[in-house]
């Protein structure tokens, strides 16, 4: 997600914004994954996800597409705050936490049951 009126010939850090939360996600130096097509999410937003979709088994059916991959599954997806609703399905959503769990620039790791 971009913020509107950007000048897309010199697209900034604090112009992409997490998908899910709309938060400046790169300019504020958050951990992040990006999807296809520039989507964007957050560590923070990853890790209510990978809670509620891995851990906790819970999430919503939808018909929407998975803003990460754009694919729809049938599986239960975790939805954004922010208008319009972005959905990340369990797929991404695992993947996007293994990745970001490995990656040796960021202090994040995944989530666990307590």
């Amino acid at each position: 997600m971009h913020r509107e009126g950007i000048n897309d010939n010199n697209v900034l850090p604090e112009d992409i914004l997490c998908d899910f939360c709309g938060k400046a996600a790169w300019a504020n130096d958050v951990a992040c994954v990006e999807g296809h097509q520039g989507s964007i999410v957050c560590g923070n937003c990853l890790s209510v996800a990978y809670s509620e979709l891995v851990l906790a088994g819970q999430g919503a059916p939808t018909e929407d597409t998975c803003r990460m991959c754009l694919e729809h599954r049938e599986d239960p997806v975790w939805q954004g705050v922010i208008e319009p609703i972005a959905s990340i399905c369990r797929r991404c959503t695992k993947q996007s936490s293994a990745a970001l769990n490995k990656s040796k620039k960021w202090d994040w790791l995944k989530p666990s049951e307590s």
